[in-house]
């Protein structure tokens, strides 16, 4: 792999201070990938208008064509975070907009490009904030195949519009998770499900897990609680979403009013009902069978465990 600067008479990026992502890598066989560290772009998804896609000005890299805000990804920087950033410095994205639905990796190697899937909560007008956008614009999803795109988000759209359709939901039996694993978490029920609650915020599954495509997906959690751990809050532990200016993960708390089971038989069938691919967490067997029965797929405690550990 070697890193290069633009070449004599490239155009470059605004003048400023120049950071060291901002490179092109280049490959044994000659071809050009720019961001030294990586690069990621944002997909952001409005339910009523459509995708963002941002119209590339002549002079850049496959210029003339059509692809997702983004950009090379600085020093220790996660994917999530920088494609939000560039989303932000190309297309005005405001903080708090949209909210990670899933990602896709294309790992070369020498290089990687992550599209970061995300859905928009607050609906907002982009604003072209930088010299690289001929134009930006929410393109209805039936009509992004009519655009000339750029050859790299052309490859990958087949992919990723598959799965804009798909809403995964993981429903937690708290109590079963809480007492998987004995720390004590008996003399304070309430205490250990609200630790379990601000864990579960921002949950990445891996795709595989969920027989999805792609590479990490964000569902919604449902964390079902009862009896002493019915007193919980409903709000998470800081997550981190405000500093990476994404909307807040989507966790709910959802306090049985009898028998637990029932309550989240009762949490998986809304869901699936509502079209959603649920993925319910326990290891009584008797609730995987009543769960599975209802639509949902099935992961014990420990797998859960393991993910948080991770």
């Amino acid at each position: 792999m070697t890193v290069v600067p633009p070449a004599p008479g490239e155009p470059r990026r605004p003048e400023g201070p120049r950071n060291p992502g901002d490179a092109w890598v280049v490959a044994d066989t000659g071809e050009r990938y720019w961001g030294r560290f990586g690069a990621a772009g944002l997909l952001a998804v409005d339910a009523t208008r459509g995708i963002l896609l941002q119209h590339r000005v002549s002079w850049s890299h496959f210029g003339g064509t059509w692809g997702l805000p983004g950009g090379a990804l600085h020093e220790g920087e996660s994917a999530i975070v920088g494609a939000i950033r560039e989303a932000q410095e190309e297309a005005g994205v405001p903080d708090g907009a949209v909210r990670p639905r899933f990602t896709s990796v294309l790992d070369l190697g020498i290089w990687s490009y992550t599209t970061v899937v995300a859905d928009v909560r607050s609906p907002f007008d982009p604003v072209i904030s930088d010299p690289e956008s001929v134009a930006l614009e929410w393109v209805p999803v039936d009509r992004v195949d009519e655009l000339p795109l750029h050859p790299g988000f052309g490859a990958a759209w087949p992919m990723l519009r598959a799965q804009l359709d798909v809403f995964p939901a993981v429903v937690v039996d708290g109590a079963n998770v809480v007492g998987s694993v004995p720390d004590g978490w008996w003399k304070d029920r309430a205490g250990a499900a609200a630790r379990l609650r601000d864990r579960l915020a921002g949950l990445a599954v891996p795709a595989d897990d969920l027989g999805l495509a792609g590479d990490d997906w964000y569902p919604e959690v449902a964390l079902v609680v009862e009896g002493r751990a019915r007193d919980i809050g409903t709000e998470a532990a800081e997550t981190g979403a405000a500093e990476a200016g994404v909307a807040e993960p989507a966790l709910a708390v959802v306090r049985a009013d009898a028998a637990g089971d029932d309550a989240i038989v009762a949490e998986v069938e809304r869901r699936v009902a509502g079209a959603q691919r649920v993925l319910a967490v326990t290891s009584d067997r008797e609730l995987q069978a009543r769960v599975e029965a209802a639509g949902a797929q099935v992961r014990s405690s420990g797998w859960l465990r393991r993910l948080l550990d991770a």
